[in-house]
């Protein structure tokens, strides 16, 4: 078992492509080193080297407007504090905005990339100020306070004052603003009465037309024009009514907009012809999850894919031969590729009646196992990718089944907010419904269940294991919240704002975070637990899985606690990666086959 699941679990990838401008190039980020670094792709992929060698996770790359210089930004140990270097066109790299102890939020280079701006919480842990670097000098200084969470987003002008602010609302919305920065006044993007989400703004050439994409009069994400001279309208250009548009790339020639089309977990590529304001679907673009879409020339945009049966990958697109071709080859295992499988799209009725979509998994017409994948987010969705666990576990004989309850994004604002604050324990309810739909369709024996999630999804599986013990014999938590209340006390400042609006507030909702903690009903669990945190994580404290382990062990209760000490809310070192993943197998063959046998 362990040399197979190896090669599953050293599966290579490249992700978040980013074309460099002016240059034909573009950088991506792989694991191919154990730990999440930067490539340039030099226009093939024998010739890709590094961009940049660094200590620790590499988070993610801004380019200047000329393609010289870029940004990197990277943590320490999974802490999530992203600190920014400077990197030339060989690779060559030195400090630039460097304080560990500090989150830094990029916002853009200015026109004539003498400055860059960001935000930070240096002057208080819950907000975070835009502040204004010099490049060549390394002057900084603040040029806006704000009391909450604010990211800039892009300059407007060469005049160096005046730029698009984003500002958290709630867990899901978010306000753009036009700031200036002498005067400190805001004029809002968008209606100043309506509630929405704001994302993937681009610019036009000129800087007085901004695109971006927004549902504040819809129940789905779709694509507005807005003349920044006039910020309060926006005009609809494309609507899909079923559908999240996810991002939107503006052609250099300023004629035509690609987006992402989010269709049930896999994505749909079109394009908006903004002269004829028509739609048309691109073609010959493989199946999978699409992102990270930028122009390398008027012609040719790169993107990032990964599907069940590619790994991931950077393609680049011709609009001309109507193709994409793959630029890189990180995601192939010639050894175990053969035994990945596609799920099939299904749904099943919950308590209430609603249809609930799920991905699953099996080569088998009785699994001799099942295991339930629950995503995290709360606001987030299973899609249709490639996770080599489930590949696993699915080559060994299982089914597994990766839903999205009620309260998961992609399928409209409506259905996000379906278990928002007193209505959370209906998404667990959710899963109950699952099993259900999987013993009476599926051929799924009831007594070989069992379940695993991270972060949102590790409390879905406390939950689910203290409100519903019957159904499920063996359960993992991978950096799960135990008690809301303490949750919120413990996370960063910054978060607890916006946690609040999804599961409730602390002291207004309290008694309804004791009803339903997994901490308050510990007593009532039957399956083992397998447990696992980073001591680094700013998101969910790892305090959370200490209090849980130990309560449960002053039970007598079958748990089990692993810490990584190098990491945070995320597993990115790939040792850690292949410790975890192997735990989980090895807990699942012996709780739900060997158990049941």
């Amino acid at each position: 078992m362990e040399n197979r699941l190896t090669n599953y679990l050293n599966v290579v990838t490249a992700f978040n492509s980013s074309a460099i401008p002016g240059k034909q190039k573009f950088t991506f980020l792989s694991k191919k080193t154990g730990i999440p670094q930067a490539y340039l792709w030099n226009g093939s992929n024998e010739d890709i080297k590094p961009y940049g060698e660094f200590e620790d996770r590499v988070m993610s790359v801004f380019h200047a407007p000329s393609g010289k210089n870029s940004i990197i930004g990277m943590d320490y140990q999974g802490n999530e504090k992203q600190q920014f270097y400077l990197v030339d066109e060989e690779g060559n790299y030195r400090d630039l905005v460097v304080a560990p102890e500090y989150f830094h939020n990029f916002g853009g280079w200015s026109t004539d990339e003498s400055k860059i701006i960001y935000s930070s919480n240096r002057r208080n842990a819950g907000c975070f100020d835009i502040f204004m670097l010099d490049i060549a000098t390394g002057e900084e200084k603040a040029v806006y306070e704000y009391d909450g969470n604010c990211v800039p987003i892009c300059w407007i002008t060469n005049s160096e004052n005046e730029i698009i602010v984003s500002i958290q609302e709630t867990n899901i919305d978010n306000s753009l603003y036009l700031l200036t920065i002498d005067s400190g006044e805001r004029r809002k993007i968008g209606p100043n009465d309506i509630s929405a989400r704001y994302k993937s703004v681009v610019l036009s050439k000129d800087e007085r037309t901004a695109f971006l994409l927004s549902d504040f009069e819809n129940d789905t994400m779709g694509i507005y024009k807005c003349k920044l001279d006039e910020p309060g309208t926006l005009e609809e250009l494309v609507h899909e009514p079923k559908w999240d548009i996810e991002e939107i790339s503006l052609n250099p020639n300023q004629q035509t907009i690609v987006y992402s089309v989010n269709i049930g977990g896999t994505t749909v590529l079109k394009m908006y012809d903004l002269a004829e304001k028509t739609t048309s679907e691109i073609k010959n673009v493989p199946k999978g999850v699409i992102s990270s879409i930028s122009w390398l020339d008027a012609n040719r945009f790169v993107f990032s894919i990964k599907s069940p049966l590619l790994p991931g990958d950077v393609f680049v697109y011709d609009m001309d031969n109507s193709e994409a071709v793959r630029a890189t080859y990180f995601g192939v295992s010639e050894t175990i590729e053969h035994l990945w499988t596609e799920p099939q799209l299904c749904t099943f009725q919950s308590f209430d009646g609603l249809e609930v979509p799920y991905f699953y998994y099996s080569r088998e017409e009785k699994p001799k196992a099942a295991v339930v994948y629950v995503h995290g987010g709360p606001e987030s969705q299973i899609k249709q990718d490639f996770n080599p666990v489930i590949q696993y576990l699915v080559s060994e004989g299982f089914a597994v089944v990766a839903p999205n309850v009620r309260g998961s994004m992609g399928y409209g604002r409506k259905y996000l907010q379906m278990d928002d604050r007193r209505k959370r324990m209906d998404s667990v309810a959710d899963l109950a419904s699952l099993v259900e739909d999987l013993v009476k369709n599926r051929g799924v024996n009831k007594d070989n269940i069992g379940i695993i999630g991270r972060s949102y999804g590790g409390f879905m599986v406390l939950a689910a294991v203290t409100h519903y013990p019957e159904l499920w014999a063996a359960g993992v938590n991978i950096v799960g919240i135990s008690h809301f209340k303490s949750f919120l006390e413990n996370t960063g400042p910054w978060r607890r704002r916006l946690r609040e609006c999804e599961y409730g507030y602390l002291g207004e909702d309290d008694d309804f975070f004791e009803e339903i903690a997994p901490m308050n009903h510990l007593s009532k669990i039957k399956a083992p637990l397998l447990v696992f945190h980073g001591r680094n994580d700013t998101r969910v404290p790892v305090s959370e899985a200490e209090q849980l382990t130990k309560e449960m062990l002053d039970m007598d209760k079958e748990v089990e606690l692993f810490i990584f000490e190098d990491e945070g809310h995320q597993t990115d070192k790939l040792s850690n990666h292949i410790t975890l993943n192997t735990k989980v197998v090895e807990f699942f063959n012996k709780h739900l086959l060997v158990a049941h046998c």
